[in-house]
């Protein structure tokens, strides 16, 4: 492992230190990404959950995708900076949002998920493996 992934809100009251690498970097088109982000995608990083440490109290708001899973995204509570996401029936993974990184330039995207749902307007690396929905696990 290179060094610690860490990051967290623009104001600073939520900080996270990753001591793994990531499973997968993606981004994201589905609609309750583009609501998030205020644009076409989401960019996220999947980490194992081991190694994470996170300190700072986040609002919660849980969500259900269109394949039915529950995600729990939190945000900042001063700043209203989205910094990371858990699965409650996948607590095993901790996604953080690219641009919470203290340096985003670490973040590679892999994959495009969602991409059924993408605009025209929001290009993407288009050499990157694109997902109608979920890439297959």
């Amino acid at each position: 492992m290179s060094e610690a992934y860490t990051g967290g809100c623009a104001c600073g009251a939520i900080r996270y230190k990753i001591s793994a690498e990531p499973v997968v970097m993606l981004d994201c088109q589905c609609r309750q990404c583009q609501h998030e982000s205020g644009t076409g995608h989401a960019s996220h990083l999947t980490f194992p959950r081991a190694g994470v440490k996170v300190e700072g109290e986040a609002t919660l708001w849980n969500a259900t995708g269109d394949n039915g899973t529950v995600k729990t995204r939190a945000f900042c509570p001063t700043c209203g900076s989205p910094v990371y996401m858990t699965f409650p029936d996948m607590p095993d993974y901790f996604v953080v949002r690219a641009g919470s990184l203290d340096d985003p330039g670490r973040y590679r995207p892999q994959l495009v998920s969602w991409a059924a749902a993408g605009y025209a307007w929001d290009h993407l690396d288009p050499a990157l493996p694109k997902f109608d929905k979920m890439p297959p696990a």
